[in-house]
């Protein structure tokens, strides 16, 4: 497929007209590429990347429920973004010959639930050239005419497994976020970016509203969590307005409670740990800031301790 025509002011891209207009969607702009035509009317663009926040791999989970029967519209030049020493393609070897390597994708897939046009933006998080991925995205989604970006994301908090799964909310102006989500947490916070971050801030400064949902999850919880995905598609469906496939996530989600019900009741400093997260949930007294460091810092110094001593 040939590249647009230049034209525009270097680093642009191609003008409008000179691709999507005419239908040539086969067009190279920075470093993405719109792959076919599609009709999309007020498209929501659903945006999650792993690794960084994405304690339990809850949000790319939740973009991957909405991925069937959906097409790719929009890929990322892998080259351009990942570092492949750090993030190693995988090598499948078949009867010791060198088979297969799967190199990551960012994609964005195209998907119509409950008559809404959605645009789901998915992958690893990307190590490289964020300035001109922050151009990109903000070239394509002027390009598709996104109506709304919601990111999607889950961090590692001090809360308990036993209750529902906290969500709390980003937001570029008042009034986006679904109701019983509030934006926060209130002040100031001072934490390491995330590509995904980076791109919702870029998007507002074109005038589209954008927002984010983000799961809290039990920190000494490890492996995927499923019942924080469960949490972020249901909020995500009340937000839309539609019904959306959440898959076999509530019985995955079933299944690890059972397993850190008994765990907890197997070891009794986190069974305690987890009696005094509880307490602050029902009293709506959530730690945050300084506290819910210092929780988590008390938790790890303990079984520390422990550990020594049973060594």
């Amino acid at each position: 497929m040939s590249p647009c025509p230049a034209s525009g002011s270097p680093g642009t891209g191609p003008d409008p007209e000179d691709s999507l207009l005419a239908g040539s969607y086969a067009c190279a702009v920075a470093i993405y590429r719109l792959t076919e035509p599609i009709d999309l009317t007020a498209p929501t663009m659903i945006v999650a990347f792993d690794t960084w926040v994405d304690a339990g791999g809850a949000a790319t989970t939740a973009v991957a429920a909405l991925s069937d029967d959906s097409r790719i519209v929009a890929t990322f030049d892998p080259d351009a973004l990942f570092d492949y020493r750090a993030r190693r393609p995988p090598l499948e070897i078949r009867d010791g010959r060198l088979a297969e390597l799967t190199w990551p994708e960012l994609v964005v897939r195209q998907a119509t639930i409950g008559g809404r046009d959605l645009l789901v933006f998915g992958g690893p998080e990307p190590d490289y050239r964020w300035h001109e991925l922050g151009e990109a995205v903000a070239d394509m989604v002027t390009r598709l005419e996104v109506a709304e970006w919601i990111s999607l994301g889950a961090i590692p908090a001090a809360v308990p497994h036993t209750r529902a799964v906290p969500v709390m909310g980003t937001a570029s102006g008042p009034g986006l976020l679904t109701d019983g989500i509030t934006a926060g947490p209130a002040g100031l916070l001072r934490v390491p970016s995330a590509a995904l971050s980076m791109l919702e801030l870029r998007v507002a400064e074109l005038g589209i509203p954008a927002l984010g949902y983000f799961a809290q999850i039990p920190h000494y919880v490890s492996g995927p969590y499923p019942a924080a995905a469960l949490e972020l598609l249901e909020i995500l469906g009340r937000h839309l307005g539609v019904d959306l496939p959440t898959g076999d996530l509530a019985d995955e989600a079933s299944q690890l409670r059972q397993r850190l019900d008994l765990a907890a009741a197997a070891d009794e400093s986190t069974r305690t740990y987890v009696e005094r997260l509880e307490s602050m949930v029902d009293e709506a007294r959530l730690p945050a800031g300084d506290e819910l460091i210092s929780e988590i810092e008390r938790f790890l110094r303990q079984r520390g301790n422990e550990g020594s001593q049973t060594s």
